[in-house]
């Protein structure tokens, strides 16, 4: 596909009712884990995003065989057998296109006995190595798991067997947790991961996990225990639970243009962190069984807030740029600690352009409120800033082009045709570029 940007005339009040789709995250490493299954399944709720379809082609390169069916709300279902996979190496270019490729090292350790993977790619907002991955894999026997034996960019790792392990995390990782319950699933023995990460993507891919035999307890807490099994049989559905990111977007984008938004499918105990610090800054945030209102009376007053990103059940730092186009409208200062990457405000400069006032102190963020945001063309310097700044665009005056879309694309489903339901005056349209001046 050419290159293209989105075309937004901004000043429209976002009005109606938008579903949310399958979560991103949690549906990588649910095909992932798949990978591991002696049996077939069908996967729901699939959101049709192009990371998803990266990773479709990589589990087809190792010999899966995935039918796509596509469901009439737009979503996708996946008919999956791995029983046809025929070899443990995931090396193809397809890999560096996204992060979540990683999970594949264990999944094949799991299924094979040993895996061979290019380092993957995805977003570059700071360092993200694979070290407490493969220091976990090592302590369950594998071979080859140490950070310098990468050959031409591909780590080789071998257990013959795969045991079970304590794992301790230094740092609380999203990436690892899964990684290591995926080997840990057929692993000979019990592993126990304690500090793990305990963001419901997790929670979601251990319940697809148990959905087809596996026998894993505490996902979703802090410590993970996971009886290894000879075993997945399989053969049953499982659908994939609601983003919560995009549900995150879609609150703010009705926030920032006055709008009265009610979003359905979503888990409302999921967005409290963000649900929360609207209503603190003054914004109506109604929530249902499964939907959540957002508007704000007509003559009310929306003030500044602090929030600092932290893993979950913290503020997401998902959330963090759309938040901070949220911080941008209030009345006063706030401001924006980004406590998980180090490099998360490559974004700014792009809101500047538009009018913002903000200033950057390391992992700081001051934002001055302003009255609105004027049209500019920016660019999506990764999947989440890109979702701000369209965010941005809507409430700006004026016409705005976000440049490099397609980053956008990697994790919001129809995107285009979700906003212009709500009255978003938003089109496709061929990549606009231009040069950064010196205030940018």
């Amino acid at each position: 596909m050419s290159p293209y940007s989105y075309k937004i005339n901004g000043g429209h009040k976002l009005c109606g009712d938008v579903n949310i789709s399958g979560s991103k995250n949690a549906v990588l490493g649910v095909l992932a884990a798949a990978m591991m299954i002696d049996g077939v399944c069908n996967l729901e709720n699939v959101p049709d995003i192009s990371d998803v379809h990266v990773m479709i082609e990589l589990c087809q390169t190792l010999g899966a065989t995935i039918e796509t069916e596509k469901a009439p709300e737009g979503s996708l279902t996946l008919h999956i057998d791995p029983r046809t996979i025929n070899t443990y190496k995931a090396t193809g270019a397809a890999v560096s296109k996204i992060r979540a490729s990683y999970y594949l090292l264990g999944a094949l350790l799991a299924r094979e006995g040993k895996a061979s993977l290019r380092m993957p790619g995805g977003c570059n907002f700071g360092q993200r190595p694979i070290d407490l991955h493969l220091k976990a894999f090592k302590a369950m026997g594998a071979k080859g798991a140490n950070p310098e034996n990468l050959n031409d960019g591909i780590i080789t790792l071998e257990a013959s067997p795969l045991k079970g392990a304590k794992v301790f995390f230094d740092i609380v990782s999203v990436g690892a947790t899964i990684n290591v319950m995926l080997a840990a699933t057929k692993a000979q023995g019990k592993t126990v991961i304690t500090n793990a990460a305990k963001e419901p993507h997790i929670v979601d891919v251990a319940n697809f996990l148990n959905s087809m035999g596996a026998k894993i307890k505490g996902a979703g807490t802090d410590t993970i225990s996971i009886q290894g099994v000879p075993v997945l049989p399989g053969n049953f559905s499982y659908s994939i639970i609601p983003d919560q990111i995009e549900a995150g977007t879609y609150m703010i984008a009705a926030a920032v243009t006055g709008g009265d938004v009610t979003i359905h499918n979503v888990i409302p105990t999921h967005m409290e962190p963000l649900s929360a610090k609207m209503r603190e800054m003054g914004y109506i945030v109604d929530e249902d069984d499964d939907s959540i209102r957002v508007c704000k009376e007509e003559d009310a007053e929306i003030t500044g807030t602090n929030i600092k990103t932290m893993p979950y059940p913290g503020f997401p730092t998902d959330l963090q740029p759309q938040a901070v186009v949220l911080m941008c409208l209030a009345d006063g200062m706030s401001k924006m600690h980004e406590n998980v990457w180090q490099n998360r405000f490559q974004y700014i400069p792009e809101l500047l352009r538009m009018g913002a006032d903000i200033n950057v102190f390391d992992r700081i963020a001051l934002v001055e409120g302003i009255k609105k945001f004027r049209g500019a063309t920016v660019t999506a310097t990764d999947l989440r800033a890109g979702a701000a700044l369209v965010c941005a665009a809507l409430a700006a005056e004026g016409t705005s082009y976000v440049t490099n879309a397609k980053k956008i694309d990697r994790g919001y489903e129809h995107i285009v045709d979700k906003l212009r339901s709500l009255g978003a005056d938003i089109d496709r349209t061929e990549e606009v570029y231009y040069e950064q001046d010196e205030e940018a």
